[in-house]
């Protein structure tokens, strides 16, 4: 076994990090109309740097800006898509005390366009500010969020009398544009964060799915074709990932169950280069989805958490990582945090010392078990 060269590495991470105090302040003051937004992007510009020393201090390869310019991790770039309408979400306290993050409403109300570049200046200065030999990663939401979140009722059917294939197709083109930007301004891998996949393996979700008239055992599948649909428009040479997302709330998760009902849709069916996968409880279920994985592509156990601080051992992750590669050739997996440590602005309830510890976990322990 030896160490990647090119992304995914053996060690890498989801992308989002916590915010430093002061830009949660300086995004408040820009809220408030104290400062504008020319003020707001200059304080963001030093967190991003400060967050890129962060990364490559403790022995990551790929390096993201930690999503700092964000609120929420999907709709910041969704609303940008021309078409596209988004709410923002109902934080709901619940009966116990805790904080969970109503889904947003998503709408398509005229036809889904590229209307402009949308994460290439924030890739152009993270690129910069990289030192060399790294590599600068785009995050941005799956595209199925324009479907999954309200189905065939949340889609102007003025536009779109039927989905397939004008839909599907019209997403897929803004999508590739958008990658061809972000390629031609030196991006090389981009990881594409899906909430929908992982919901699908949830009793509730899969309830909600039919309420709203589609098939949960059929959505999968239609899934994999529109993923492919962007792949197939992805420029030669540029990594294309997905990260399946459970839920990532100020620590809380939405949804939980084995990924065997999406398995094969996802490993076998879907042309992607490789999938960050969330196994760090048992939420998540066993390994043996894994078993459906095709030749050439990786998986990323994500076996560390973000939600909480206490430390995983060097130990159990290696135990784990061998039962995983009971089903998927180790010379396929890599290892990374189960999430992000912060999807939304709010941050997960972990403190800054945590975040770095649990980092240089997964790089010291990848390291031991692939070099």
């Amino acid at each position: 076994m030896t160490m990647r060269t090119i992304p995914p590495f053996r060690a890498d991470h989801v992308g989002s990090f916590l915010r430093p105090a002061y830009l949660l302040e300086a995004r408040a003051r820009k809220a408030k109309g104290e400062i504008n937004a020319e003020q707001l992007r200059a304080v963001e510009d030093k967190a991003i740097s400060e967050i890129i020393a962060f990364q490559q201090d403790v022995g990551l390869q790929s390096i993201t800006d930690g999503e700092f310019r964000r609120t929420y991790f999907h709709i910041d770039f969704l609303d940008q898509l021309g078409g596209v309408k988004t709410d923002i979400p109902v934080t709901i306290v619940k009966p116990d005390g805790t904080e969970e993050l109503a889904p947003p409403v998503l709408r398509v109300i005229d036809k889904v366009r590229h209307v402009k570049d949308i994460q290439r200046a924030d890739f152009e200065f993270l690129k910069r500010h990289v030192a060399p030999g790294m590599t600068p990663k785009v995050t941005i939401p799956s595209p199925t969020m324009l479907h999954f979140r309200g189905g065939r009722a949340g889609i102007s059917k003025q536009h779109y009398p039927e989905l397939d294939p004008d839909f599907y197709d019209d997403v897929a083109t803004a999508y590739g544009e958008e990658l061809r930007s972000l390629y031609n301004a030196g991006c090389r891998y981009v990881q594409m964060d899906d909430t929908n996949m992982a919901y699908l393996c949830d009793e509730k979700m899969r309830e909600a799915a039919r309420a709203r008239g589609d098939d949960p055992n059929e959505l999968p599948h239609r899934y994999a074709a529109f993923i492919n649909k962007v792949v197939d428009k992805k420029p030669p040479g540029m990594v294309l990932a997905m990260h399946l997302c459970r839920g990532n709330f100020k620590s809380t998760h939405a949804a939980a169950g084995n990924y065997e009902p999406v398995a094969e849709a996802l490993l076998s069916e879907m042309k992607l280069d490789a999938y960050f996968m969330e196994y760090d409880d048992d939420r998540s279920g066993d390994f043996r989805p894994l078993r459906h994985l095709s030749k050439g592509k990786i998986v990323v156990l994500g076996l560390v958490t973000t939600k909480f601080g206490q430390m995983e051992s060097k130990d159990d992750l290696k135990r784990r990582i061998d039962e995983a590669a009971k089903y998927a050739p180790l010379d396929q997996l890599c290892l990374s945090p189960q999430c992000g440590f912060s999807s939304t602005v709010h941050g997960n309830n972990i403190a800054v010392e945590a975040q770095r510890a649990k980092l240089r976990l997964v790089v010291e322990t990848a390291a031991e078990v692939w070099a």
